[in-house]
């Protein structure tokens, strides 16, 4: 990774940082939706997962049925549509409401003939409560959103850099996509037929952690009293799920978290490996 690449890193305050997470995460859905309705299945739901793209600035489905993609621009919390030839159609989110979102995606779908009642399929998972769920309307708070689409960037750039080492060391490390339920980055590498896995990515934040953090998630969980002591960002977490955790707070306050944070990627990835592989 190019030292030009790296974002500033910043934590905003708790509650704008929780409701820019939260905002993001329902946009986010109507990729999802899309998803789910228009690109072919793939295992896993391999389908609906979708990748950071930099230069636009946020999260882009795999090709739809038709070669077009979709993009929400994270700082901007914006919708785009990606046709040929460059053409683009936009929807700002804030001040808006979901059913805003679904007229103008459906008329977006419903041009290039696919069925827009498709996007109001039933959800295979629970959003967390917010209450855009309810009619409300999406907050769009840009400073806060910029903040988290930086931690996003720098994320993907962080956790492909993991994988391509590990990839130098022919071990299979899948690329670097999110995953619309969790809202997560990650690459999961499995071992023993998939018995044993260790993954490694960035949450923007949940129930377990009010802001930002890196993992580095091993399965089967060992007792975390056994394992070696991580860099100084970092701590073992044990409850619900065993990992290497790296939370915002302590990387923001870091001398240097691009340093800090490839460090501890680099060192709970061999601690899993030698566990593990």
């Amino acid at each position: 990774m190019r030292p030009s690449d790296w974002r500033p890193l910043t934590v905003i305050e708790r509650d704008r940082q929780r409701a820019a997470r939260l905002d993001a995460h329902y946009a986010l859905q109507w990729l999802a939706r899309a998803a789910r309705a228009y690109v072919r299945p793939q295992p896993n739901d391999g389908h609906t997962n979708l990748g950071w793209d930099d230069a636009l600035g946020g999260f882009v489905t795999h090709p739809l049925s038709d070669g077009s993609r979709l993009v929400l621009k994270l700082a901007e919390l914006t919708l785009v549509a990606l046709g040929g030839a460059g053409k683009e159609q936009s929807l700002p989110l804030g001040g808006r409401h979901d059913v805003d979102a679904r007229r103008w995606l459906g008329e977006v779908v419903a041009a290039k003939g696919l069925d827009a009642a498709a996007l109001v399929a039933p959800s295979p998972y629970e959003m967390p409560p917010y209450p855009i769920a309810d009619g409300g309307a999406y907050r769009g708070d840009r400073e806060a959103l910029h903040a988290l689409s930086n931690w996003y960037s720098d994320a993907n750039l962080a956790l492909g850099e993991a994988r391509r080492r590990l990839l130098a060391r022919n071990i299979n490390a899948p690329e670097v996509r999110c995953w619309p339920h969790h809202f997560d980055l990650d690459t999961l590498v499995a071992f023993a037929g998939g018995e044993r896995s260790m993954g490694l990515g960035f949450s923007p934040g949940d129930e377990y952690y009010d802001e930002p953090y890196f993992y580095v998630g091993l399965h089967p969980g060992p007792d975390v009293a056994t394992l070696q002591r991580l860099p100084a960002i970092a701590h073992w977490h044990a409850h619900d799920f065993t990992g290497a955790v790296a939370p915002a707070s302590r990387i923001a306050a870091a001398k240097d978290p691009k340093v800090e944070i490839d460090a501890y990627l680099t060192a709970a990835t061999e601690i899993g490996l030698k566990l593990l592989g």
